[in-house]
């Protein structure tokens, strides 16, 4: 029968077999977890309003303020263009990671998720839900999710607040941020952004001489 002393040095020789075999097990399981795909982002259909021959694609963050004052400034054209069946405008929401992290509360992300929500749930909404949320000029923390749901069922897409409040579309729109077409002349890119029949538009302030001019 052995000495206290060796059982003593036995038990510590299993209790650190012990620790190292929950380490290295604990290590498998970090580095497994680590390793797994991030979940793909949800692809939502593209929105796209109206049924005219010509395009114009507008890319844009609900929390930009240049974007803010694209709207004011170009909107009313583009709305006429869509009633008289002259154009289809495509709607391209993004989130840019500075804005997104500015407003603290993601608003980008979830802002433009909410947008694609909409246009999910009731079509004919989203060009009223697109133009009021831009009326608001979004600022500080921006707007709730219950806000998004409440104004999505103001124009008329009660069915869009479930997917607003599991955020479905966040992850995409942030993606969309890595798909901005880059302006030819600088490779920069950034919002809002213009093109017209697939066309890079260096937006001056004048919807005449960006739009107008460039289709029919």
């Amino acid at each position: 029968m052995g000495s206290a002393k060796s059982r003593t040095n036995m038990f510590a020789v299993w209790v650190s077999l012990a620790v190292v075999a929950v380490l290295a097990a604990v290590a498998v399981l970090v580095v497994t977890i680590n390793n797994r795909p991030a979940a793909e982002a949800v692809v939502p259909e593209s929105i796209s309003i109206g049924e005219g021959a010509d395009t114009v694609d507008v890319w844009f963050d609900f929390y930009c303020p240049h974007c803010q004052v694209f709207e004011d400034q170009y909107g009313p054209t583009i709305e006429e263009l869509i009633d008289s069946g002259d154009i289809t405008l495509n709607l391209h929401p993004v989130a840019l990671s500075g804005l997104n992290a500015a407003s603290g509360t993601q608003f980008s992300e979830r802002s433009g998720g909410a947008l694609h929500c909409v246009a999910e749930a009731a079509p004919e909404a989203t060009l009223d839900f697109f133009q009021q949320l831009f009326a608001l000029n979004p600022s500080g923390a921006g707007l709730t999710d219950g806000d998004l749901a409440a104004l999505a069922s103001q124009t008329g897409a009660d069915a869009a607040s479930d997917c607003i409040a599991d955020g479905m579309y966040r992850p995409f729109v942030i993606d969309q941020a890595a798909e901005l077409p880059t302006d030819p002349a600088t490779e920069g890119a950034g919002t809002p952004t213009l093109l017209v029949n697939g066309e890079y538009i260096a937006i001056t302030g004048s919807p005449q001489a960006d739009i107008l001019e460039r289709i029919g």
